[in-house]
């Protein structure tokens, strides 16, 4: 199990958003009520909240200069339910890239 999650660290490592992508690891739904009761996986809501694990170096403004991305690594963000692009790095874990401008918001 632990020569899993160091292959899946060096995959994140070696995987580098570009200008203003933003790779986020999505949170966990929860399979089980505060009451205890199991939900089926239809039962469990969208997660729409996520951790930005890696940040492109931004896009560029109409001068052709970088503009500093919003969010940083280990930001807390707000989603929208559907869109960004699936990337498989590891087992059991849902890892997607957005488009900086597709992030809601920070959750601080």
């Amino acid at each position: 199990m632990a020569a899993q999650a160091e292959r899946a660290a060096q995959a994140i490592k070696r995987l580098i958003p570009l200008f203003d992508r933003v790779l986020i690891k999505k949170a966990e739904a929860a399979s089980k009520t505060k009451g205890g009761i199991v939900l089926p996986d239809k039962a469990q809501g969208k997660v729409l909240r996520g951790t930005v694990i890696a940040v492109g170096q931004g896009s560029r403004n109409q001068n052709g200069q970088f503009m500093t991305p919003s969010v940083q690594v280990g930001d807390q963000v707000l989603l929208p339910e559907y869109g960004g692009t699936k990337v498989e790095i590891e087992e059991n874990s849902e890892y997607h890239l957005y488009r900086e401008s597709d992030i809601l918001a920070k959750v601080e």
